[in-house]
């Protein structure tokens, strides 16, 4: 049972139909969340330590979130209730994701933010937003905090996904001694570790295999989030087809947002990812090229099933 709404109120202006990406690692979360933050009418955050702190506790720990009950719903609330504020202050102290994302400038090291610096204007915010990493975890907890919330989740081919983790400081960092709890969290969503053969083999497994359990781990959480959530509250992106067809997904993401998406801003982001600072080795399918043959073989191991179920076709198939 959902909570009962609750009315919360940030710089004048009611939350309603709060909007959530959510995604595995290096799924294309962040490429759709830039669009949306540069939609009118939208202020959208990401990875402010509010946040953080509460997802990542209900995602390494679920039974936290289970036995607060309600107060789990209220705990991230909060959270969000500091996170959306705008103002010079709360701006200062936005983590460089953020600041990207809201169009400031990123801070020199050592130096301060500028005192009166603000991602934008808050009259002209409507709906509010936030695509923090791993908020996948956190979902059954984001709609009991807000029942009329809309999920946006993004679906990519592990085999990309897995690339790019590997290339990413933060994602392997997770996979260092003393931060992997599986000795105290089993079966691990988090980790995508559910067996006990799994859980024996992980100290020794390799960076990719890691990689792709923490991937089939968030997929499977996506399927199971489709059977729980109302149509009208999660609307599901393949990255493939974000990039294929920009304009057409952001025709339909609007009319499920019921906001303007601009076709032409999601366009040129799709443009700017493939020729841009990441360059084309990032596409898709670019895994062929920036994965070892081993590397490729122990993805679609781990995460064949999912992989074939999602339409991807498998290069052992081949």
């Amino acid at each position: 049972m959902r909570s009962t709404p609750h009315i919360l109120v940030i710089n004048g202006t009611k939350v309603h139909r709060p909007v959530f990406v959510l995604g595995a690692p290096h799924s294309g979360t962040e490429l759709l969340a830039r669009a949306i933050r540069r939609s009118p009418g939208f202020h959208l955050t990401t990875a402010r330590p509010e946040v953080l702190r509460v997802v990542y506790a209900f995602a390494r720990r679920p039974a936290i979130a289970g036995e607060r009950g309600r107060g789990a719903a209220r705990v991230l609330r909060d959270a969000y209730a500091q996170t959306w504020q705008v103002s010079a202050r709360a701006c200062r102290e936005c983590p460089a994701q953020c600041r990207d994302l809201g169009g400031l400038p990123p801070v020199p090291d050592g130096a301060a933010p500028a005192a009166d610096a603000t991602c934008t204007d808050p009259r002209g915010i409507e709906r509010f937003a936030d695509a923090s990493p791993d908020l996948l975890y956190s979902a059954d907890v984001l709609l009991d905090a807000f029942p009329d919330a809309r999920l946006v989740q993004v679906i990519r081919d592990g085999r990309d996904a897995v690339a790019d983790m590997l290339d990413d400081e933060r994602t392997l960092a997770w996979f260092q001694p003393g931060l992997a709890n599986l000795d105290t969290v089993f079966p691990n969503a988090f980790f995508g570790v559910e067996d006990h053969t799994e859980r024996n083999r992980w100290p020794r497994a390799a960076p990719a295999v890691k990689c792709a359990l923490r991937w089939r781990g968030a997929v499977r959480l996506s399927a199971k989030l489709r059977l729980q959530v109302p149509g009208e509250q999660l609307f599901t992106v393949r990255y493939e087809d974000l990039v294929a067809r920009p304009r057409r997904l952001a025709a339909d993401l609007s009319g499920y947002l019921d906001a303007e998406i601009s076709r032409t801003a999601l366009g040129g982001l799709v443009r700017a990812a493939a020729g841009g600072r990441d360059g084309d080795d990032h596409g898709v399918g670019s895994w062929r090229d920036r994965l070892t043959a081993r590397q490729a073989a122990q993805v679609e191991k781990i995460a064949g099933i999912e992989l074939g179920r999602l339409g991807y076709r498998l290069a052992s198939d081949s």
